[in-house]
């Protein structure tokens, strides 16, 4: 049987908060949102090896939140890189071989336990999986010239994480050099071409928390589950 990891990504400065604190660390039903991510994994599996990957300067500040908080999952925390690929890279040196890895931005922490369980299970035979949306809103693509056309929203979809993996799979993609392309891991597993990345239905309810709007939201949807998602 293969071990889980997660990789837990933070590098958030929380610039589009308006605020010095970085987004991570903000209180999400009076506790660090941070600690909700962490905790939804442990809930589907207490076993699992959990990495979390902060900027190297944020690190003492996450210590004390843990500590003011009575925070006691079992996890290691790495230094952070220049960009998201690098500190994936740095959580990655971690990860044993013949295991399975997820990849989580740290400021999704309503993700809900029937995602994370499919996500893994699914990874066991496809190797890179990860979670869709449907698009909802009417898109429109703008061409050189400022000028827009309606296109089919069904040909489209948004991209959310937890994105799963075999380790063989994920380690060996992260072995190619950075590009600005690689704007989540499932783009650089594509890049290396040594898999064929399976998608799944995702959760609405599993935002990416990065303006006040996202975080009030997610105070609606935290009381109304009772935090157990």
């Amino acid at each position: 049987m293969r071990e889980k990891y997660l990789i837990v990504v933070a590098g958030g400065k929380g610039l589009r908060m308006g605020t010095d604190i970085p987004k991570q660390f903000l209180l999400l039903n009076g506790r660090p949102l941070l600690m909700h991510t962490i905790e939804a994994f442990y809930r589907y599996d207490s076993g699992m090896h959990i990495i979390l990957v902060l900027p190297q300067e944020q690190q003492a500040y996450w210590q004390s939140l843990c500590v003011e908080y009575h925070f006691t999952i079992s996890h290691r925390t790495i230094n952070g890189g220049e960009t998201r690929f690098h500190s994936v890279k740095n959580g990655l040196q971690e990860v044993k071989s013949e295991s399975l890895v997820a990849i989580h931005d740290g400021v999704r922490p309503l993700v809900d336990q029937r995602l994370i369980a499919e996500a893994f299970e699914t990874a066991k035979n496809a190797g890179a999986v990860y979670p869709v949306i449907p698009v909802v809103d009417t898109l429109r693509k703008l061409n050189i010239h400022g000028i827009s056309r309606m296109v089919d929203r069904s040909q489209f979809r948004l991209v959310q994480t937890p994105q799963v993996f075999l380790s063989e799979v994920i380690i060996a993609a992260y072995q190619l050099n950075y590009s600005q392309k690689f704007t989540d891991d499932i783009s650089v597993v594509e890049a290396r071409k040594n898999c064929i990345p399976r998608m799944i239905d995702g959760c609405r309810e599993n935002i990416k928390i990065t303006t006040p709007l996202d975080l009030s939201i997610a105070e609606t949807i935290i009381r109304g589950t009772g935090n157990r998602l």
